[in-house]
Formats: structure tokens, sequence, C-alpha cells
């Protein structure tokens, strides 16, 4: 299950080391309308996984749900985004942590869509021959917001959490979507995509491990669109926003255990975890403390977890999103 995981680290690491609007407040816009469910799953009274159809990509999406504990009144929603494999390598909030759990008997609808891997969750300007069309933003932000709102007969409130390379995602979506979100939260990303250090992990993730073309998401490195869509540039987007920020060092923690609960199986996964995952978690803490000072200077309020040690791995985001619910949950009424 974690074994294309443990390739991914190692790609990302060998370049990571060398770089050392919505109308109405929390709902989406009612284009395009095409989108529905095709599909439904039920694991039990309160989870289910929905096939939808996107009309922007014009193919079918699973999407996991999980219903409000008490659902007597209108409750908000979560959309809890996957890391660069997008869960179709089988690595997923879901499967690798207890978070949904957790959340179980909270007043809080749950939305966690599987896809997307590579793709940053954007709206690439050009279809790619390795991805396909990706159209990820206009499905997360319009289509699949209309489809859980009716779902859940939702409060209209949402927020948005995310790792690694949604760690970055969460970030531009809340900043360049208004009112759609209350609260977010990012997990060990690189919140800044337009500049150098940026690019590079756009490229590593993209093209070295996704095979895909990174010129396909936004032009070429340059053009104007990288920046509207880069959370550090559009950090202003984020004001009024309840946010959460973390990242590990590198440095093996709590959580690197060999044979560990949290940790890669085996002798060669717990090295990759080591060596690999805890050169990416120090790019990803230089990358947050940009951020950090970024809004800061901006005079943007965020929580902020970024700590000496810790590694590119399951257990430090399990606890992160624990820190992260107080910040979460504050704007959502719950």
């Amino acid at each position: 299950m974690r074994g294309s995981y443990v390739r991914w680290l190692g790609v990302l690491a060998v370049t990571v080391g060398a770089v050392a609007t919505a109308v109405i407040p929390g709902r989406a816009q009612a284009e395009p309308t095409e989108s529905s469910i095709v599909a439904v799953q039920q694991h039990d009274a309160r989870k289910a996984t929905l096939t939808i159809h996107s009309a922007a990509m014009d193919r079918d999406i699973q999407v996991d749900m999980q219903r409000a504990f008490d659902t007597s009144v209108p409750r908000p929603v979560l959309y809890l985004l996957q890391g660069a494999g997008g869960g179709d390598d089988g690595v997923t909030w879901a499967t690798e942590t207890d978070v949904m759990e957790f959340l179980s008997p909270k007043n809080v609808n749950v939305v966690s869509p599987i896809g997307g891997q590579f793709s940053y969750y954007a709206d690439w300007v050009t279809d790619d021959k390795r991805l396909g069309k990706q159209k990820w933003k206009t499905f997360l932000t319009r289509e699949l917001p209309l489809i859980a709102d009716r779902y859940f007969a939702s409060s209209g409130r949402n927020a948005l959490a995310g790792f690694s390379m949604a760690g970055t995602t969460t970030l531009a979506l809340a900043a360049t979507t208004g009112d759609l979100y209350a609260s977010v939260a990012a997990y060990s990303g690189c919140a800044q995509i337009s500049d150098p250090v940026g690019q590079q992990f756009v490229h590593l993730t993209v093209e070295t491990w996704g095979w895909a073309t990174m010129a396909n998401m936004y032009g070429p490195p340059g053009d104007p669109r990288w920046a509207a869509n880069d959370p550090y540039v559009q950090a202003e987007g984020l004001r009024g926003k309840s946010i959460y920020i973390s990242s590990g060092g590198g440095i093996p923690g709590k959580y690197d255990e060999l044979n560990g609960k949290y940790s890669l199986p085996g002798v060669d996964g717990f090295a990759a975890q080591l060596i690999k995952g805890g050169a990416i978690e120090a790019a990803t803490n230089y990358c947050s403390r940009n951020m950090q000072t970024r809004l800061n200077s901006l005079g943007i309020p965020a929580t902020y977890d970024i700590h000496p040690d810790g590694t590119h791995s399951w257990g430090y985001w399990e606890e992160a999103f624990k820190n992260s619910w107080p910040t979460l949950a504050a704007p959502l009424g719950i």
C-alpha cells in the first residue's frame, strides 16, 4: 500500500536536497450544472462513496463522504484532500490515519475526493498527454460543493485541509475563491509555486514523478498564471480566514521508528522515510517559514506548528490534523 509512496519519496528528495469565486459566501457558483451523482456505494448509515461525473473533466470521480454526527440541523463541510498520489495509489487519509474516526463524533460533514494525482488540484491550461484533462479547481470549488451541499443539506460553511502537494493546493484555493472556505489547514506543503524554489517542487511532482508536462499546468515559467495561483503571491486572499500551517524540520522524531505504527515498512522503507522524507520535510519547513513571514508582513494572523523534527510521513500529518481541528472548526460554528 505504501510502496508507491516510498518511490515518490525517493524521486522527490533528489532535487529537494539540491534546492536545500463564490457569489454567496460559502456557496459555489451555479455553473456548470451538468455534474451529477451517477452511483452511490453505501458503507453504513453515515459513510458512502459517491461516483460523481465532472462536467469540467468529462469523467467520473470517486468521493468518500461521511455525514455529521448530528444531522438534525444543517452542518458545515470539511473538504479533505490527498497528497501527490491523489489517493489513486490507495494511500489516503482513511487508509493511513484515524482521522475519519476522530471526525466521527463531530458535527461536520466530510468530503474526501479520490483522484488528481500529480495535478496540484489545479485547472490546467492545456490537456496533458499523460494525465489528460485536469480541471480540479473547477471540480473542487464549483461542481463538488453544489453536489455536497445538496447531498448533506449543509449549512454552506466550508473548511479545507490537505498535506504535501495538497498543502500547497489548500492555501491556493482558499486564497483565490473568495469566501468559499472559512478555514484552511496546510500540512507539509510548499506555499509557493511561481519562484525558482516553488517551480522546482512542482517540476519534481508533475514531471519527475508524474511524467506529465509542467508547462501544461499554467504555461511556461514566468507565465503570469503561475503567480495568479501562487498562495504566497496571493496571500492577501487569505485575510479573514482561520489558517493553520504546519511542517516538521526533517530530523527524525517520535513517529520515526523502525517497524513503528507510522513508519514505512522494512529497512528500505524506514531508510527512505528518514533520509528522503527528512529532506523533503526540511524543504517544506523552509517554505512554511517563508509563508509565515509573508502573512506576518501583511498582518494576517494564522496558527503555526513549525518544529525542528519530524519527517514527511503520516504520523505527523495525523497529529497535525488533530492539532488543527480547533482552528478549522472555530469559524464553522461547531
